[in-house]
Protein backbone atom coordinates (compact mmCIF):
# COMPACT_ATOMS: atom_id res chain seq x y z
CA UNK A 1 0.00 0.00 0.00
CA UNK A 2 2.80 2.37 0.88
CA UNK A 3 4.45 1.78 -2.53
CA UNK A 4 1.19 2.59 -4.32
CA UNK A 5 0.76 5.88 -2.44
CA UNK A 6 4.38 6.83 -3.11
CA UNK A 7 3.96 5.95 -6.78
CA UNK A 8 0.73 7.99 -7.07
CA UNK A 9 2.34 10.93 -5.32
CA UNK A 10 5.29 10.93 -7.71
CA UNK A 11 3.00 10.65 -10.73
CA UNK A 12 0.85 13.52 -9.45
CA UNK A 13 3.90 15.72 -8.93
CA UNK A 14 5.26 14.97 -12.39
CA UNK A 15 1.95 15.68 -14.09
CA UNK A 16 1.26 18.84 -12.09
CA UNK A 17 4.76 20.21 -12.71
CA UNK A 18 4.21 20.28 -16.46
CA UNK A 19 3.61 23.95 -16.96
CA UNK A 20 3.26 25.71 -20.27
CA UNK A 21 6.25 27.90 -21.01
CA UNK A 22 4.14 30.33 -23.03
CA UNK A 23 0.46 30.88 -22.38
CA UNK A 24 -1.91 30.26 -25.26
CA UNK A 25 -2.78 33.62 -26.85
CA UNK A 26 -6.40 34.74 -27.14
CA UNK A 27 -6.48 34.81 -30.93
CA UNK A 28 -4.23 31.85 -31.67
CA UNK A 29 -3.83 31.12 -35.37
CA UNK A 30 -4.74 27.51 -36.12
CA UNK A 31 -1.79 25.22 -36.71
CA UNK A 32 -2.68 24.41 -40.34
CA UNK A 33 -3.18 28.09 -41.15
CA UNK A 34 0.10 28.92 -39.44
CA UNK A 35 1.88 26.36 -41.62
CA UNK A 36 0.29 27.95 -44.72
CA UNK A 37 1.38 31.41 -43.59
CA UNK A 38 4.94 30.29 -42.95
CA UNK A 39 5.03 28.52 -46.32
CA UNK A 40 3.81 31.63 -48.14
CA UNK A 41 6.36 33.77 -46.31
CA UNK A 42 9.12 31.36 -47.33
CA UNK A 43 8.09 31.51 -50.98
CA UNK A 44 7.81 35.31 -50.98
CA UNK A 45 11.18 35.69 -49.25
CA UNK A 46 12.75 33.39 -51.82
CA UNK A 47 11.27 35.50 -54.62
CA UNK A 48 12.52 38.65 -52.92
CA UNK A 49 16.09 37.39 -52.72
CA UNK A 50 16.18 35.70 -56.13
CA UNK A 51 14.56 38.52 -58.07
CA UNK A 52 14.04 41.62 -55.91
CA UNK A 53 12.72 43.67 -58.81
CA UNK A 54 9.70 41.40 -59.22
CA UNK A 55 8.16 42.39 -55.88
CA UNK A 56 9.34 45.99 -56.18
CA UNK A 57 7.71 46.33 -59.59
CA UNK A 58 4.32 45.54 -58.13
CA UNK A 59 5.14 47.32 -54.84
CA UNK A 60 4.37 44.22 -52.76
CA UNK A 61 5.41 44.03 -49.13
CA UNK A 62 5.38 40.30 -48.41
CA UNK A 63 4.39 40.59 -44.75
CA UNK A 64 1.56 43.03 -45.44
CA UNK A 65 0.35 40.81 -48.27
CA UNK A 66 0.28 37.77 -45.97
CA UNK A 67 -1.49 39.67 -43.20
CA UNK A 68 -4.20 40.80 -45.62
CA UNK A 69 -4.52 37.37 -47.25
CA UNK A 70 -5.07 35.56 -43.95
CA UNK A 71 -6.86 38.47 -42.23
CA UNK A 72 -4.46 38.62 -39.30
CA UNK A 73 -2.30 41.31 -37.78
CA UNK A 74 1.38 41.33 -36.93
CA UNK A 75 0.80 40.99 -33.17
CA UNK A 76 -1.44 37.97 -33.66
CA UNK A 77 1.16 36.37 -35.93
CA UNK A 78 4.01 37.12 -33.52
CA UNK A 79 2.16 35.74 -30.48
CA UNK A 80 1.08 32.63 -32.35
CA UNK A 81 4.60 32.09 -33.66
CA UNK A 82 6.07 32.37 -30.15
CA UNK A 83 3.43 29.98 -28.81
CA UNK A 84 4.16 27.33 -31.45
CA UNK A 85 7.92 27.85 -31.13
CA UNK A 86 7.74 27.17 -27.39
CA UNK A 87 7.13 23.49 -28.18
CA UNK A 88 10.30 22.57 -30.06
CA UNK A 89 9.18 19.16 -31.28
CA UNK A 90 5.87 20.44 -32.64
CA UNK A 91 7.57 23.43 -34.28
CA UNK A 92 10.11 21.11 -35.89
CA UNK A 93 7.28 19.00 -37.32
CA UNK A 94 5.69 22.16 -38.72
CA UNK A 95 8.95 23.12 -40.46
CA UNK A 96 9.34 19.60 -41.85
CA UNK A 97 5.87 19.89 -43.40
CA UNK A 98 6.81 23.23 -44.92
CA UNK A 99 10.06 21.78 -46.27
CA UNK A 100 8.21 18.88 -47.87
CA UNK A 101 5.78 21.28 -49.54
CA UNK A 102 8.61 23.45 -50.80
CA UNK A 103 10.46 20.43 -52.17
CA UNK A 104 7.34 19.11 -53.91
CA UNK A 105 6.63 22.47 -55.49
CA UNK A 106 10.28 22.87 -56.47
CA UNK A 107 10.15 19.60 -58.38
CA UNK A 108 6.99 20.61 -60.23
CA UNK A 109 8.40 24.05 -61.06
CA UNK A 110 11.65 22.47 -62.28
CA UNK A 111 9.71 20.15 -64.58
CA UNK A 112 7.70 23.10 -65.92
CA UNK A 113 10.91 25.04 -66.58
CA UNK A 114 12.39 22.07 -68.47
CA UNK A 115 9.22 21.75 -70.54
CA UNK A 116 9.31 25.47 -71.32
CA UNK A 117 12.95 25.21 -72.43
CA UNK A 118 12.13 22.26 -74.70
CA UNK A 119 9.31 24.23 -76.33
CA UNK A 120 11.55 27.26 -76.77
CA UNK A 121 14.33 25.15 -78.31
CA UNK A 122 11.83 23.51 -80.68
CA UNK A 123 10.61 26.93 -81.83
CA UNK A 124 14.17 28.15 -82.37
CA UNK A 125 15.04 25.04 -84.40
CA UNK A 126 11.89 25.43 -86.47
CA UNK A 127 12.69 29.08 -87.23
CA UNK A 128 16.28 28.22 -88.12
CA UNK A 129 15.08 25.49 -90.46
CA UNK A 130 12.59 27.85 -92.08
CA UNK A 131 15.31 30.46 -92.55
CA UNK A 132 17.50 27.92 -94.39
CA UNK A 133 14.65 26.86 -96.61
CA UNK A 134 13.58 30.45 -97.35
CA UNK A 135 14.12 32.02 -100.76
CA UNK A 136 17.23 33.94 -101.62
CA UNK A 137 16.08 37.52 -102.11
CA UNK A 138 19.22 38.61 -103.95
CA UNK A 139 18.42 36.57 -107.08
CA UNK A 140 16.30 38.04 -109.84
CA UNK A 141 13.53 35.76 -111.03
Amino acid sequence: MRKIITFLTIITLLVSCKEEVVNKPERLIEKDVMIDIMYDLSVLDAIKYQNPASLDTFKINSRDYIFKKYKIDSAQFAKSNVYYASDYNEYKIMFEQISKRLETNKKSVDSLVKLQKKKKNAIIKKRAKQAKIGRDTTKIE
